[in-house]
This record gives structure tokens, sequence and C-alpha cells, in this order.
């Protein structure tokens, strides 16, 4: 039955006052006073309404705290032990949730319950709507600027082994054989004996992890051919179609392996592996985790896109996580930008310009950004060829006509042509050119010619502006996503999951970015309420290292943080209990 918790009614009498004004004091400034305040009564509890009959059978936990329990466990990495363990005696969690009964009907929660809740929200994907409930709260209440936004991704490990290409065809066939074993035990009493005990015994299996390099490539046609050979002989049966194992087995055999011509006469095809640089980057990676992608980069795994605001200056704003997405690794960047900008614009949060690196500013992003989205983009472009000239070493016109080359010279004609341009520049100046090695011009029959197009030019253009003082000034906060990272895997994990499969990821991740915007907003409050104290903590901090190092500095800095803290005598005087 569906239960809920009206949590914005009124209490006649305060149900934490037993905990004293100074502890009460602690729990509605921290992180968990935030929560229960403005997070915890925007929960999206209607739609799980489908999920529970409106009268019939036994109440349900209240929903509300059940899906803040969601959140708290990402955003605290915890496992499920160490959540209902929280969820039983933490007060702090109590304060967050607003359970305010120490019954066990509201303070007590089961595993079966937290794997049936997160199972419900992970399908219905409901934690994409409490991120936005989460980030238009936030954002409302600390009128954060949206205005300039700045993008990366990092790379996710799910809960999965790494395996190589032997370890993936055995663990691949014996997932099979085993699933196969169980389910129809008469067509698998079919296959040859010594098939089934190459993957299935426990002697036999462990003989795929002492290959010797030198017979790698014998032992992995060996597997292609085994694969070959199952997915030939259970093809026509409709009911082993529908196993997830086979269609495994079909797929790593697709990606894989190919049917080599047989030289020997033999009238049966002979399946072999693929060479390593044939295998596409979106291949299967482990039979538990078939979502996962490969990057050559970053390895196996999935990669998340984050977004986030930012202000410039020395004004103190809020920053956030406006957007989320997880993707398989083989994804490139360039994919990625176009797709957040649209949710963006769909939330009403579509930044004025978002900064990202190279991999994001292609000539084409940054085009359909300013056209689709009026959004300039910020980037680097690509740098290209290292030891050539770029065209933005040529001197263009208005009209996107070559004046002069990097030397000095004029071309003898430019005209237009379908691609583009076409500039041809004299020979006897061109092939005694002492940069006739790094120059882009081509030689031709009458001339030396250089033909580009308007997305060349518009590169030029790009690269001109990147070695501006204004570009660099601008673009240097780009640097600071790459802190919002380090939080986002120190606080909450994020980089090294327990779990696996595109649907739990995106659950955890998503769920976790929900958690670093309440540990952001937790600590701007504190910073609103006395925007002295973390700047006395930094150099209470400072302070200590320098006498451990030297104690004649004692005295001086003293001095100056009483000068820094207006000579206050409460904070001199626990300056001073610091020594």
């Amino acid at each position: 039955m569906f239960h809920v918790k009206n949590h914005k009614q009124l209490n006649i009498f305060d149900p934490w006052g037993h905990l004293g004004p100074k502890r009460r004091k602690l729990l509605a400034q921290s992180w968990s006073g935030l929560f229960q305040e403005k997070i915890l009564t925007e929960m999206p509890v209607e739609t799980l309404r489908s999920h529970y009959h409106e009268w019939n059978g036994r109440p349900t936990k209240e929903l509300y705290s059940m899906m803040g329990l969601m959140v708290l466990q990402q955003m605290h990495d915890f496992t499920d032990d160490q959540a209902v363990e929280q969820f039983c005696f933490n007060i702090q969690w109590h304060y967050a949730l607003n359970i305010t009964n120490a019954s066990d009907a509201a303070s007590y929660i089961s595993h079966k319950s937290l794997w049936t809740m997160r199972d419900f929200m992970s399908t219905d994907e409901t934690y994409n709507e409490i991120f936005d409930n989460a980030l238009q709260t936030l954002a409302k209440l600390f009128k954060a600027d949206l205005s300039k936004q700045r993008m990366d991704s990092v790379h996710v490990k799910s809960n999965m082994r790494n395996l190589g290409r032997i370890g993936l065809f055995a663990r691949t066939i014996k997932k099979f054989l085993v699933n196969l074993k169980r389910q129809y035990r008469s067509l698998f009493d079919q296959l040859d004996d010594s098939l089934t005990r190459r993957y299935l015994g426990k002697k036999e299996g462990s003989l795929f992890a002492m290959v010797k390099p030198s017979e790698s490539s014998r032992t992995l046609d060996q597997l292609a051919e085994d694969v070959f050979i199952l997915t030939q002989h259970f093809g026509s049966k409709t009911s082993i179609h529908d196993m997830s194992s086979f269609k495994l087995l079909v797929r790593l055999f697709k990606e894989q392996c190919i049917v080599a011509d047989d030289t020997t006469g033999s009238a049966e095809p002979k399946a072999v592996a693929r060479p390593n640089k044939d295998v596409p980057s979106d291949s299967l990676q482990n039979p538990s985790d078939p979502d996962a992608g490969y990057s050559s980069h970053k390895g196996q795994g999935y990669q998340v896109q984050v977004v986030e605001n930012y202000t410039e200056g020395d004004d103190k704003q809020l920053s956030l996580i406006t957007h989320v997405a997880v993707e398989s690794a083989d994804r490139h960047d360039a994919g990625s930008l176009l797709p957040a900008l649209a949710k963006l614009k769909q939330r009403e949060m579509a930044p004025e310009q978002i900064l990202a690196d190279s991999l994001y500013g292609s000539d084409s992003n940054c085009e359909q950004a300013q056209k689709e989205h009026d959004v300039t983009v910020i980037a680097p472009a690509m740098p290209g060829n290292q030891k050539k000239m770029h065209l933005a070493d040529f001197t263009i016109n208005d009209q996107g006509w070559i004046t002069s080359c990097p030397q000095g010279s004029a071309p003898i004609r430019v005209k237009k042509i379908s691609t583009g341009f076409s500039a041809s520049f004299t020979p006897s100046v061109c092939s005694k050119c002492p940069l006739f090695k790094q120059c882009p011009v081509c030689k031709g029959k009458k001339a030396y010619y250089i033909r580009y197009k308007h997305k060349d030019i518009r590169l030029a253009h790009r690269r001109r502006i990147e070695s501006t003082a204004s570009f660099k000034d601008k673009y240097r906060f780009r640097a600071g996503v790459e802190a919002t990272m380090s939080e986002f895997d120190r606080r909450t994990g994020v980089k090294h999951l327990r779990v696996r499969g595109m649907k739990a990821v995106c659950f955890a991740a998503v769920m976790k970015a929900i958690g670093v915007n309440i540990f952001r907003a937790s600590r701007h409050r504190k910073w609103q309420i006395d925007p002295l104290i973390p700047q006395c903590g930094a150099f209470l901090t400072v302070l200590a290292v320098c006498c451990l190092i030297k104690e004649q500095f004692k005295r001086r800095l003293q001095k100056h943080i009483a000068f820094y803290i207006n000579f206050q005598p409460n904070r001199l005087n626990r300056l001073k209990m610091a020594f």
C-alpha cells in the first residue's frame, strides 16, 4: 500500500529538541539540514505509485525517506550494509530524512526493501527527475549564475574484471555452457565431452590463464573455432536464441572472429580470431557487463559527461553540476556536446558560453551550438600536424582570400572553386623558400597551390584568437572542472563503482552528482552565514605547518592573523590555543 508522509506540515513540538541547542544548530547548518528543508520535499514519490496498490496490502516504508536513502547512500559511497546501518542508527541521517519516530516501522529497513526500491528507481529512471528537481531548487535558492558553464568527462570503471581476449572467449563460452546445462540438459549432453570439459572442468579451465605469449595466437584460433561450433550447432534451435548468454556468444563471434578460407581442401569452414587492430572499440569487454566499452586512452568501462556552471572574478557564486550523462567508454567526446546543450535548453538552463577542451570543440560543434542553441563554445582547435604550418600562419582578408604567405610573398591569383578557395604562388619564390618543407602549398604544373575551404578559414581564425591574451584569460577557467572531477571521485567514489551494467551505472552516477551538489550547496550556505570561517581555517592550517618548520615565525604570523581577523579577542584566543 502506498504510504507517504507530509514533510511540509509543521510540528506542534520540536521532535529534535532533545538534542540540545548546540547539536541542533550543527545539524541545521550541515548538509542534513539543507537536505531536509529543500531536497526531501521535492522527491518525486508519485512516480512510484504505479508499483503499489492504493489501499490493499501492507503499507510501504515512508517513500520520501526511501528515496532520500537512495541519494544518501550514493553521495557517501556506502555499501548496502553500511547504508542500512546508517539508516537505523545515524541521527544525522534521521534528521536529513525527517525520521522523527524511533520505532522499527520508521527507523529500520531491510536489505530486500533497499534492493526493491533501487530496482524501481533505476528501471523507471526516476533518478533523472530527482536530479532535475534538486538542481532547480538549489539554483533558485542560491541564485546560481548559469550563463557560463564548462564541460568535461570522467572515466568510470564498473565492477567487472579486466579480461584479455583469451579470458573473454573462455569466460563467455563457460557462461553459455553453464546456462545451457541448467536449462536444457538434454541439448547439453549432445555436445562433445572434450569441449565441455575444456571450459567446465576445474583444472582444464585454469589452463587459459597460463598461455604463453608465443602460443596466444594458436589458442585464440582454437577458442574461435569452439565459438563457431557452438553458434552453428545451436543456430537452428529457436529455444536457445532467447538465452542472453547465447546472444553474447553470437556477438562475440561477430566482433572477434572471421570465417577464413580453408586451404586444406576440407568442405567444412574454419573460424579464426581477428587481428587485434580489427576488433572494434564497442566490442564485448566482459560477459558480466555487456554494456561496457573500450577506450584506447583510459581502458574498459564507461564515461560520464559532466557540465557545471562557474563564475569569473572575485564574486563567489555557487557552482553546481547541471548535466550528467553516462556513455560507453568507446564513445567520442565530440558527440556529447550538442545533446548536453539540448537537455540544458530543455530545462531552461542553457548557458551563453561553454568551456571545453579541443575534443569537444570541433568546427561542426561550434557552428551548430551557435546556430541551434545560441551558445558560444570556447575551445581550442585541434592542433593537427605539428610539423606543418597551418592556414592561420597566412594573412587572410575579410573575404577569405589569402593576401600573403608567412614569408610575406603575395599570391599570383586567388579564386573561388567548388570546394572553397585556391591560391597560387610564384614557383621561383616557393622553390627557394626556407620554409617550403613546413608550408602546406603543393607543387602544380604552372604554380604552387594551396586549396582551402570555409571550414579551414574558421579554424585559422580560431587559432589566431587562441594566441591572444583575452582568450587565455577566458579559457583558464576551464581547468576548474578538474577539481570537480576530483571531488566527484573523492567524495562519492564515482570512478570505481560497485555495480555493472548501463542501468545501474546511470543510477549511481546521477545520484552521486546530486550528492556533490548538496555538499557544495551546504558549504556555500556556511560561507554565506560567516564568510570568515573557511578563510581563517585555511590560515590556521598554514600557520601550524609553518610553526612546525620554524619556531621563530610563530609570533610574526600570529600578529598577521590577528590583524586579518580584525583583532577579535575570541578568535585570537582560539588561534593561540591551536599552538
